[in-house]
This record gives structure tokens, sequence and C-alpha cells, in this order.
């Protein structure tokens, strides 16, 4: 009878250590393919109100949170039964995104990670009307990316400008207009926003 030669154990996908962002961070032990969803995100599922509740005596100029909102009902606490997900940095150029499914959230792979690096995904904490005036500062960002924001807060939303007017046909010339039709492009193009 053949004895069973037990297969090698791979090695995790990640591990947990100090960071240059922000205390602790997950970096990538071996390489995560995009794609590849690198954990859930765990711990006590409470309601927005006992998340309030939890915090109320919490310092306003305390940026950590382990609170993740799921929808309108239910945020997920990881500072109580949490895993390793919690320690995921904010990055405004991440290597990661959350994705909920079934009100659970994953955090996912965007693009190839190479063993080393840490994961970060783009946090885009929402704004509140009674946010103190220095939120962006209290919330600020040091993930060091090119094009960091600045904020781990969803970015400002910008003010709608008014809807163009159609400009008016000159008499006698087909087609033309009064300002010219010579602008490169032509067609002025809206960029929608991707939220969570």
């Amino acid at each position: 009878m053949k004895k069973k030669v037990p297969k090698p154990r791979r090695k995790p996908l990640f591990e947990v250590r100090h960071s240059p962002i922000h205390g602790y961070g997950v970096f990538a032990a071996r390489r995560i393919r995009k794609g590849t969803t690198v954990i859930e995100y765990l711990g006590d599922r409470v309601t927005h109100a006992q998340a309030d509740a939890r915090y109320e005596d919490k310092d306003p100029h305390d940026n950590h949170t382990f609170l993740f909102t799921v929808d309108a009902k239910t945020v997920i606490d990881a500072g109580v039964n949490g895993n390793e997900a919690r320690y995921i940095n904010h990055g405004c150029d991440p290597n990661c995104e959350s994705t909920t499914a079934n009100k659970r959230v994953f955090i996912e792979a965007i693009r190839t990670i190479q063993p080393g690096e840490e994961l970060a995904y783009d946090y885009q904490i929402q704004r509140d009307s009674d946010d103190a005036p220095n939120v962006d500062e209290v919330f600020g960002c040091r993930c060091g990316a090119k094009n960091c924001r600045g904020s781990m807060l969803e970015a400002p939303k910008k003010p709608r400008k008014p809807a163009r007017r159609a400009p008016k046909r000159v008499a006698g010339k087909k087609g033309a207009t009064r300002k010219r039709a010579a602008r490169r492009g032509g067609v002025a193009q809206r960029s929608r926003r991707r939220g969570r």
C-alpha cells in the first residue's frame, strides 16, 4: 500500500505588519492576480444606531475606524470579532476594491499585486452635512500616491453647471452657428461617478 504524501501547503496570500501609510497594513505574501477575492471584511454586524452609540464618546479628531457600511440598515464593526481585513489601509491609487454581495463585504484585487506590495482600497468615507470644517484634515490621507486627493473621504461633489443652451443659427447659412463649430471633438461628454 502506497503511503500518501501530503501536498506542501501554499504560502498565505497576505501578512499583517507595520505600514508606512498608517499603523498596521496588509501586504501580499505572494503574487495576487487581478480579480482574486483577497478576504471578507468580518466583524460584529450592527445597526447604524448601535454603531453610533458604541463610538459616541470617541474623540472627533480620531480618524481611526473599523466600521464598514453594508447598507442602510447594517454596519460591520471589525473592532469586535474582526479579522485582518480591518488593517487594509486607504489608498487614492488602490490595488483593491470593496464589493458587496448578499450583504457581505469582500476585498478584491483590481490589478495584479506583487509580493511585498501593500494592499489598499479607496475608503470613500461619506461626507455629512454636520461635518466639522476641518473634516478633510481629520481624515487626511497619507497614501503618497501621485494622484492623492489628500483625504480618505469621498471626493467633494462639484456644483452642477447650468445647462448650456443650443447656439442660435445664423440666417442663410445652413448648419452654421454663432459660435464656431470648429471646436475639437464637437460633443461634450459628462463623466459618471462610480460609487461603491
